[in-house]
């Protein structure tokens, strides 16, 4: 069994390494954790290793806002100290302070 341990964690916001995209981290998975379909569709030079954290944001670029799923060794944090956008934000977090987003709920 491997053991990972994330590096950013929830409300952090990162951006990615080689597209021009960031977001708030709203769920961590240990590992890969979507369809085979899903991983076979990236191009197999720049396609992540499954054995690592896998984050899912809430992303936004210059035009668009969505939901992505991205590997840590594709994340680096952002420390511009600007706020994400996202319209969802609200329904998960609360206020933007230093840098990340507080919680609107408590985890087990």
């Amino acid at each position: 069994m491997h053991a990972s341990r994330a590096k950013y964690h929830l409300g952090q916001i990162v951006r990615h390494r080689k597209h021009p995209f960031r977001g708030v981290v709203f769920d961590v998975d240990a590992e890969f954790n979507n369809t085979e379909e899903w991983y076979q569709a990236i191009p197999e030079d720049s396609r992540p290793k499954k054995q690592q954290p896998f984050y899912h944001l809430l992303a936004e670029n210059d035009k668009n806002y969505y939901v992505a799923y991205v590997s840590e060794q594709n994340l680096i944090a952002d420390y511009s100290g600007q706020p994400v956008e996202h319209p969802d934000l609200p329904d998960l977090f609360g206020r933007f302070e230093d840098g990340s987003y507080e919680l609107q709920f408590q985890m087990n």
